[in-house]
């Protein structure tokens, strides 16, 4: 095996454990997040799926001139060398995707019998969740894609929670049906006034709404 094939392969074991490591904090992170006692779940929300479509189309666009210029120089290449730097590249760009989809998908808004929660992923090994309690929501407004929204394609926009004590913002972007997440918020905090009894109004279901 050659030097430059040596050298390769040890910058594919870097990479590798870059990410075991990053994997290795973000399942920490995953088990880390627990309810409050005797608090239940009701639902969970995730992005709408046609924005992330639009990032993996970004960043496979993004690999394309890579492959372009290795075509260019493949006359003075090995055949060896043209495998390898094609694999580098797809080895990168998968990376990238894959941690573009981590970042994008463990993004949620959690819905439970007492609270509303945004967890916003950073990084893979960072995220900042803020929430809100359900009877101290005051104002929800949300934001779509005018006539767009119309088409399920397009139905996703920005909802925000504000409340009425802590000045707390809950902010969801790229919201799949904005406007059913604000009716399905509304029916629970009528229905957990500190006066009310806080049953559920309608079936409790920790489904989605978007699968990913």
């Amino acid at each position: 095996m050659s030097y430059y094939s040596l050298e390769a392969l040890g910058k594919h074991v870097d990479i590798f454990e870059f990410f075991i490591h990053n994997i290795a904090l973000l399942l920490n992170n995953l088990v880390s997040m627990q309810l409050q006692p005797k608090e239940q779940l009701i639902k969970i929300f995730y992005h709408h799926p046609f924005p992330f479509i639009v990032q993996i189309v970004k960043v496979v666009s993004a690999s394309l001139p890579f492959f372009f210029m290795l075509y260019l120089i493949s006359s003075a290449l090995s055949y060896n060398a043209i495998i390898i730097a094609n694999l580098i590249i797809i080895a990168i760009f998968s990376l990238v995707i894959l941690y573009v989809s981590l970042i994008y998908w463990l993004d949620k808004l959690i819905i439970t019998d007492k609270r509303v929660i945004h967890v916003d992923w950073i990084l893979v090994s960072k995220r900042v969740e803020s929430e809100a309690l359900l009877y101290d929501i005051q104002d929800i407004t949300t934001q779509e894609k005018g006539l767009l929204s119309a088409i399920p394609l397009f139905d996703y926009g920005i909802i925000r929670m504000e409340t009425a004590s802590s000045k707390t913002t809950v902010k969801f972007t790229e919201a799949p049906d904005p406007e059913g997440i604000k009716a399905f918020v509304i029916q629970y905090i009528e229905a957990c006034r500190p006066n009310a009894t806080c049953e559920t109004p309608i079936k409790a279901s920790p489904q989605p709404a978007v699968e990913s």
